[in-house]
């Protein structure tokens, strides 16, 4: 017997995705600004250095590296990756993918490397919570756990940097990186090698 299909999401289109990150964007960043308002904490700098740019490259490099490993021996996450990139990346065009490496990538690392994370404790405690808020931000729905799990431990890893570095440069650089390197890779994938 077989399970009944899963309920999907009616698909979305390429303005609801692009509003739909905008719009987290700014939430993001208003929830970041308010928390510093109300509880004002030392943010963690941002710093430009040619290293600390050269480090978040990296790290965005090795963990797309990992990701792509984890994809292929992993069929879960690789299932659960796929249900969430197509959400997001299929109704994209190759431009977009611009917007969705760099909105995110700035926004999510200001809220949960920025400021949460100084403000929690530049320790284990700061470390944990700051990834796994920033894992369930990545939850579309229960079934979507794999790809929450995977999200999570790139928050703690992207958390480490920060704290290993003192620099927000670092996480951002590799959030960036990820999300620009992964969505090229997963659309070339899904659509074929023709731009």
């Amino acid at each position: 017997m077989t399970p009944p299909p899963s309920p999907s999401m009616e698909p979305l289109t390429r303005s609801q995705v692009l509003v739909a990150m905008g719009v987290t964007a700014v939430v993001l960043l208003i929830i970041a600004k308010a928390w510093l308002y109300f509880e004002p904490s030392k943010q963690l700098p941002l710093t430009f250095s040619w290293r600390d740019g050269g480090l978040g490259m990296a790290l965005g490099l090795g963990i797309t590296l990992a990701s792509a490993a984890i994809y292929e021996v992993w069929g879960h996450y690789r299932k659960s990756a796929d249900e969430y990139l197509s959400i997001v990346l299929k109704p994209l065009y190759w431009p977009d993918l611009l917007w969705l490496g760099l909105l995110p990538g700035l926004s999510e690392e200001l809220l949960f490397r920025g400021v949460m994370l100084p403000a929690i404790g530049l320790n284990g405690l700061g470390i944990l919570v700051s990834g796994a808020s920033f894992g369930v931000l990545h939850l579309s729905s229960l079934q979507q756990w794999p790809y929450v799990a995977w999200a999570t431990a790139i928050g703690v890893l992207l958390a480490i940097s920060a704290v290993a570095t003192g620099n927000l440069l670092v996480p951002i650089v590799a959030h960036v990186m990820t999300n620009l390197v992964s969505s090229v890779v997963w659309k070339l994938r899904q659509t074929g090698p023709t731009l």
